[in-house]
């Protein structure tokens, strides 16, 4: 195919009726031009993989500089212009399944959900019962959703930040007085919170890791000893850079 006939065949390219656009409202859908075919994607991934034991839930940036609403700014991702994506992956980079962010949705958050975490939820629907292992960065992680997505066989691991709701009240960054190699933990029944210092304080959340022992731990050379969930955590940090 040459370039100007793919340009000519782009310019075209139409997945929605038009005369059927909805009406402006509530329950207005911001995607509804592409709805369809992105429906189509969707069913399509589960369909025809298996996904690994391994999964990552991460957010990433489609570049796009054409005017559309919810194209979002991210100054500290190298395409700062874009359609931010929710995407499930396995470590082998497949796509399972993604949602787009079509700005601040609080229809779906409840006293006992946000939407961050209902977002989570939809996308790990598929898996549940499976006892795939799911990991997450800061933005996502907090006790109530890993004990929500262990309720359904999902077992999680990720940093998390120290003033999310329902994490123990003395691991405030101000509160926990840490050196270097130090190791903080608390557990409430499978669920384990860990502090550890480094070159700076790291906070992970877990519920497939054993709870490792507290105290200062330094090799000869004074550098800080990982402790095995962070470890476990750095490990599948390749898992995410398929995104």
């Amino acid at each position: 195919m040459t370039r100007d006939g793919f340009l000519h065949i782009l310019r075209f390219l139409h997945f929605a009726d038009n005369s059927q656009r909805p009406d402006p409202g509530e329950e207005y859908d911001r995607l509804w031009k592409i709805q369809t075919f992105f429906n189509i994607l969707n069913h399509a991934y589960p369909k025809f993989y298996n996904p690994l034991e391994h999964l990552a839930v991460e957010e990433v940036i489609v570049k796009f500089h054409c005017r559309v609403i919810f194209r979002q700014y991210s100054p500290k991702k190298k395409k700062r212009f874009g359609i931010k994506i929710y995407k499930l992956c396995d470590e082998s980079g497949y796509t399972y399944d993604m949602r787009v962010y079509l700005g601040k949705d609080s229809r779906s958050a409840t006293d006992d959900m946000t939407a961050t975490h209902a977002t989570v939820r939809h996308l790990t629907c598929t898996v549940e019962g499976l006892g795939h292992k799911l990991f997450m960065d800061n933005f996502f992680s907090s006790p109530r959703l890993f004990d929500n997505l262990l309720r359904h066989k999902i077992h999680l691991c990720g940093a998390v930040l120290p003033n999310r709701k329902d994490m123990p009240s003395d691991f405030r960054p101000k509160k926990l007085k840490l050196t270097k190699g130090d190791v903080q933990v608390r557990t409430r029944g499978n669920l384990t919170v860990l502090a550890w210092k480094d070159r700076r304080d790291v906070y992970m959340l877990t519920n497939m890791d054993p709870p490792p022992e507290e105290g200062n731990f330094c090799d000869d050379s004074k550098r800080a000893v990982k402790p095995q969930i962070v470890a476990r955590y750095n490990r599948q940090h390749g898992l995410r850079q398929h995104f």
